[in-house]
């Protein structure tokens, strides 16, 4: 069970790509170590932009994170490695899907989609998200699935598949249909899906 998450933006310095590529690859290693991190990826945006997205079981679990050596290396390495310090962001897990045993083929693929919920609208985007679970779970490309509201109000989905026909199977399945068919009246329109490189992840 995973109620809290973590979303880290990070953004290169000219010239550091590659480092900071290794040191993302590099924090797995600590993240193993957290029990009660649930799962962690270290994930590239494009460009110069990179991030970290983690979830925990509660408060205690996130806060452990944000105390411990991942946290304590990213704020040392901060100033040579990044253009600004790096943005890091709670928010809360509403529904979610774990593979049900260890993972056989690493995640290469991942998914970033935020959207806010029209005002007087927020329930119905909760539910709505909470129903998409189901969806989810009939998809065995889709590796882990976790629904997030942010601290701005805004709600979303994070998601992380084996390879790019997987993600395209989600994008063209029942979650992404029926977003669709909801997006302006809920949303207030269709929502930009951030199509991310998974580095490295803890599942």
């Amino acid at each position: 069970m995973v109620s809290k998450g973590l979303l880290v933006r990070l953004q290169a310095q000219s010239g550091k790509k590659e480092e900071v590529e290794q040191f993302l690859k590099s924090a797995l290693a600590l993240v193993e170590a957290e029990p009660a991190t649930i799962a962690w990826y270290a994930v590239h945006f494009g460009g110069a932009e990179y991030g970290i997205f983690d979830v925990f079981p509660d408060d205690a679990g996130r806060e452990a994170h944000l105390t411990g050596p991942v946290a304590k290396a990213l704020m040392e390495e901060s100033a040579a490695l990044f253009a600004q310090p790096p943005q890091i962001e709670k928010l809360d897990v509403l529904a979610h899907k774990l593979p049900e045993s260890p993972i056989v083929v690493a995640d290469t693929k991942a998914l970033l989609l935020t959207f806010e919920p029209k005002a007087g609208h927020e329930g119905q985007v909760r539910q709505f998200l909470h129903d998409a679970q189901a969806w989810v779970e009939e998809e065995p490309d889709t590796t882990a699935w976790f629904a997030i509201q942010l601290n701005d109000g805004k709600c979303g989905i994070f998601d992380s598949f084996p390879d790019q026909d997987g993600r395209l199977k989600h994008l063209t399945g029942r979650v992404a249909r029926e977003l669709a068919v909801h997006a302006f009246s809920l949303l207030g329109g269709l929502p930009d899906p951030e199509l991310l490189d998974v580095l490295a992840e803890k599942l």
